[in-house]
C-alpha cells in the first residue's frame, strides 16, 4: 500500500506507521487519538475489515469452508480468555454454519405479532446496505416496499408527497400490515402534488396515523424515507428521490440507498430520532375526518394551473423505428427476404415505420415505385395516406378508394379490402404490377376476404404491419413471410422503452358469469351475453364501486368502456350518467360529427366515459385515456391488446393507464393465459405460478394485482387449458422463436 496525499480516517497500523516514519522531511502529517472519535465504532469496523480480507484469501488458497468457520471461531474463543469472559464462547458457530432466516414464535396470544404472509423476504439483504437505480438488473423498488411491509411491525413513512397512484401499489400490503402493526406517516401539501384520496385511504387504515405540513412558504419538506422498524434488530429504511408515486417507485430515474440495522445502526437511529422530532412538531397536523376540508383547499390553493397540452404528431423516424427499418434493410439485402412482417405494438407507429420504409424505396429508384396499401377501416387508409403524404412531402401523393369513392389512377392507390373486392381489382390488375403492397393489421389477412389478393399479386415487396400476429382461430399468417418475422417490438419491450405508458391492471371479480352461455366457434353467443349485461344494475354498482376503489378521483378520468353490443353501451351510458358521471356511447351507427364531438368532450372532461362497440380498436388515438374498462369477454387477444392500447398513448400528465378487467366464471376454452403473457415481460418464472402466488414481472412502472376470487377463475382456467391440444400445438409452432433453442424433444419438455 503506497500512501499518497490527501485526507484519511485510517487506523495507524504497524505497517501504515513504517510508512510514515519512512517519509522525507518536509512532510505534513496530522494525526489524533481514536478515543476521540467513536472508538467502539472505529475498532470494530478495522477488525471486521482485517476479517473479510483473511477469509477471502483463506477461500483462494484454497481453505475449506469448515476451515474458515473454525478460524472465525478461533477469534471468538481468544476474545472470550483474553476478557475473561467465558459467555463469549457462546457467539461461536455451529458446526451447520446456518443462517436464521424467520421465525414466528408459537404464542398464545389471538393476534400475533407477525403472521405467516411476513415470512415474505425482500430479494435485497435486510442485514447489508444497498442502493437502488433503477437499472433492470435490479429488483423492482415496488417490490422491495410490499416484501419489507409485510415483515415489520413498525413503519414510518416521511414523503414530501403521496399520490394514488403510488399509494394503490402497496395498499394490499398495508392492510394487511395494519392487522399487527402501527403505521405512521408525515406529508406535506406543497405543490398540490399530494393526492387527497391517498391520504384519505392512508388515514383510514386502523392503527395508522397521518400528519401533514401546510406550511410550505418557510419549510419545504422534500425528505423521502421509508423506514420499516423490526422488533428483531433487522430494521431497514430506504432513503433517496423516490416519492410515493407510480413512476418514483417503478420507472423513474431514482436513486435510493437501503440502510440496515446491522451495518449502519447509527444512522437508522437517527432517523428515528429525527422523525419522532417531526412528529411531535405542533407544525404537523393529524389528518383527520373533521379536518379533511383543511387539506383539500391547501392542495387547491397549491396546485398549479394544469394547461392541457395537447401532443402534436412528429412525423419523423424515433431511434425505435430507425432500428426497425435497419432490421428490414438487412433481412432483405443480407438474407434475400423481401416478404416482412413487422410486429409493433399498438402506438409505437407501424404506419409511420412502413412510410419512411417506402421513402427509402424512392430514394434507390429515384421515382414512387407502384404502392397498394390495404387496410380495412376508413379511419386507418385516411390517417395512413396523411402519413405517406407527410413522409415523403408531397401532399398530392396516392388516392384513396373506399365506400362508395373511386380513384382517377391506380398507381399509389390506399384501399380498403372491402373495395378492393367490392371493384373486382384482381381482374383488372396484372399480378406483377405492384412494386410494393403493404398491409395493414395484417392478423386480418388470413380471413377468406384477403385470399384473392395475396393469391392474385406477386409484388417485388410485401409488408405486413400487425400489434400481434397470433389469431384465435388459430390460422397460421407467418406463412405469407417464409416463417419468419422481420422485425418486432413487443407491448413490455415498448414500456420498457417508455414509448407507452405504464398500465396499472387490475383483475375484478364479476358478479357475473358466463359458464352457462353457448360457447359456438371459439366465442360466446353476443347476443345472450347482451342480454345478461343490458338492465343488470347490480353489475353497473359494483363497476362503480370499482372505480371508487381502483381510481383516485373520478372528475379527473378520461375513460373508455368497451362493451359487447350497442344496447349494453347505451345502457352504460344512461347508468353513469344517472349515477352522476357524465357518460356517452358510440358505435358503429354514430356518424363522423357525433364521433368527433363525443371524443372532444371527452377529452374536455365534460363527460368521463365513452362506452364503445367495435369501435376505437383500430386506428384512432385519444392520448388523454387514462382508465379502460374491459366490460364483456374479449376472446381475441389481437382486440384485447388494441382496446388495451387505446390508453397507452402517452400524455402529458398522464401517469399510468387504470384497467379495470371485469373476471367472470368462464368457458374452459376462453383462453386467459394468452391475455395474461401478453402482458408479461420475459422471466424464468411459469405463468401458472406468477398467479398463483399474484406476484408477477412486469415492464416497469406496471402493476398487476387479482381480486382473491378473480385470481382463483384465471389460474383454475390456465391449468385447465395446460396440456389442450390447442396450446401444445401453438408452444411447438413459437418454441424457437420465443427461447431461441432448437425445438427437439428434450429441450421442449
Amino acid at each position: 500500500m503506497d500512501l499518497q496525499s490527501g485526507i484519511y480516517e485510517q487506523v495507524i497500523n504497524e505497517y501504515i506507521r513504517s510508512k510514515l516514519s519512512a517519509l522525507g522531511a518536509g512532510s505534513v502529517i496530522t494525526k489524533d487519538s481514536v478515543s476521540h472519535y467513536d472508538p467502539q465504532t472505529i475498532l470494530s469496523h478495522y477488525l471486521s475489515v482485517i476479517i473479510r480480507n483473511i477469509l477471502q484469501t483463506l477461500e483462494e488458497k484454497p481453505h475449506s469452508f469448515e476451515e474458515q468457520i473454525q478460524f472465525c471461531n478461533s477469534i471468538i474463543d481468544h476474545i472470550a480468555q483474553a476478557t475473561a469472559n467465558p459467555e463469549i464462547e457462546n457467539c461461536r458457530i455451529t458446526n451447520e454454519a446456518e443462517l436464521l432466516l424467520a421465525l414466528i414464535k408459537n404464542t398464545n396470544e389471538s393476534v400475533p405479532a407477525l403472521t405467516s404472509k411476513s415470512l415474505t423476504r425482500p430479494e435485497t439483504s435486510i442485514a447489508r446496505s444497498s442502493l437502488f437505480t433503477g437499472s433492470p438488473q435490479e429488483p423492482g423498488l415496488g417490490d422491495e416496499l410490499r416484501r419489507e411491509i409485510l415483515s415489520s411491525n413498525r413503519i414510518d413513512l416521511l414523503i414530501s408527497f403521496i399520490k394514488w397512484s403510488g399509494i394503490r401499489l402497496i395498499i394490499e400490503e398495508l392492510r394487511e400490515f395494519v392487522k399487527h402493526g402501527t403505521l405512521r406517516v408525515i406529508s406535506t401539501s406543497y405543490t398540490g402534488a399530494t393526492d387527497f384520496k391517498a391520504i384519505e385511504m392512508l388515514a383510514a387504515l386502523p392503527n395508522t396515523t397521518v400528519k401533514i405540513s401546510y406550511d410550505t412558504k418557510r419549510t419545504r419538506l422534500h425528505a423521502k424515507t421509508y423506514h420499516f422498524h423490526r422488533n428483531n434488530g433487522f430494521s431497514t429504511a430506504y432513503i433517496g428521490s423516490s416519492n410515493l408515486s407510480n413512476p418514483a417507485i417503478t420507472s423513474g430515474l431514482e436513486w435510493n440507498v437501503k440502510i440496515t440495522e446491522q451495518d449502519s445502526a447509527d444512522i437508522l437511529k437517527k432517523i428515528t430520532a429525527t422523525f419522532e422530532t417531526y412528529w411531535n412538531d405542533s407544525e404537523f397536523v393529524a389528518f383527520t375526518p373533521e379536518n379533511k376540508a383543511q387539506l383539500q383547499q391547501a392542495l387547491s390553493k397549491e396546485r398549479r394551473s394544469d394547461d392541457t397540452i395537447l401532443p402534436v404528431f412528429d412525423i419523423q423516424p424515433y431511434y425505435y423505428q430507425k432500428e426497425i427499418l435497419e432490421r428490414l434493410k438487412a433481412e432483405r439485402e443480407l438474407h434475400g427476404n423481401y416478404k416482412n412482417l413487422i410486429v409493433a405494438a399498438t402506438g409505437t407507429g407501424k404506419t409511420v415505420i412502413s412510410a419512411f420504409d417506402y421513402k427509402s424505396l424512392v430514394k434507390k429508384s429515384g421515382k414512387y415505385p407502384r404502392i397498394l396499401f390495404v387496410a380495412h377501416r376508413e379511419e386507418i387508409l385516411k390517417q395512413s395516406l396523411q402519413v405517406f403524404r407527410g413522409v415523403i412531402r408531397d401532399p398530392n401523393f396516392g388516392d384513396i378508394m373506399v365506400g362508395g369513392s373511386s380513384s382517377d389512377q391506380i398507381e399509389h392507390l390506399f384501399v380498403s379490402i372491402q373495395s378492393f373486392n367490392s371493384k373486382s381489382l384482381a381482374d383488372k390488375i396484372p399480378p406483377d404490377y405492384y412494386e410494393i403492397i403493404i398491409i395493414d393489421e395484417f392478423h386480418h389477412a388470413a380471413a377468406p376476404s384477403y385470399q384473392k389478393l395475396l393469391s392474385h399479386f406477386t409484388p417485388q415487396i410485401l409488408v405486413g404491419l400487425t400489434a400481434t400476429p397470433e389469431r384465435m382461430d388459430n390460422l397460421d399468417i407467418l406463412t405469407y413471410f417464409n416463417n419468419t418475422i422481420s422485425a418486432e417490438i413487443r407491448l413490455p419491450e415498448a414500456i420498457n422503452r417508455k414509448l407507452l405508458s405504464p398500465f396499472h391492471y387490475f383483475g375484478v371479480t364479476d358478479v357475473v358469469n358466463l359458464d352457462a352461455i353457448p360457447w359456438k366457434r371459439g366465442t360466446y353467443d353476443p347476443v345472450v351475453i347482451s342480454q345478461l349485461y343490458t338492465g343488470n344494475l347490480e353489475r353497473v354498482q359494483q363497476i362503480i364501486q370499482g372505480l371508487d376503489k381502483y381510481t383516485s378521483d373520478v372528475s379527473e378520468i378520461i375513460g373508455m368502456g368497451f362493451c359487447v353490443s350497442i344496447e349494453h353501451a347505451e345502457f352504460m351510458a344512461d347508468s353513469f350518467t344517472q349515477a352522476n358521471i357524465p357518460s356517452a356511447s358510440l358505435h358503429s351507427g354514430s356518424s363522423r360529427n357525433e364521433r368527433f364531438s363525443m371524443q372532444q368532450r371527452l377529452v374536455n372532461r365534460e363527460i368521463h366515459f365513452i362506452f364503445v362497440v367495435d369501435l376505437y380498436n383500430e386506428g384512432v388515438d385519444i392520448p388523454e385515456i387514462n382508465t379502460v374498462l374491459f366490460l364483456r369477454p374479449t376472446e381475441s387477444l389481437t382486440v384485447f391488446l388494441q382496446q388495451l392500447g387505446r390508453g397507452l398513448r402517452l400524455s402529458e400528465g398522464k401517469e399510468c393507464l387504470t384497467v379495470l378487467d371485469f373476471i367472470g366464471r368462464q368457458h374452459v376454452n376462453y383462453q386467459f393465459g394468452e391475455r395474461m403473457s401478453a402482458l408479461l415481460s420475459d422471466s424464468q418464472k411459469a405463468l401458472i405460478s406468477q398467479v398463483e402466488e399474484n406476484a408477477y414481472y412486469l415492464p416497469k412502472g406496471c402493476y398487476l394485482h387479482l381480486e382473491k376470487v378473480a385470481q382463483e377463475r384465471i389460474f383454475e382456467n390456465i391449468k385447465a387449458n395446460l396440456a389442450t391440444k390447442k396450446s401444445i400445438i401453438e408452444k411447438i409452432r413459437n418454441f424457437t422463436r420465443e427461447t431461441g433453442k432448437e425445438l427437439r424433444l428434450k429441450n421442449f419438455l
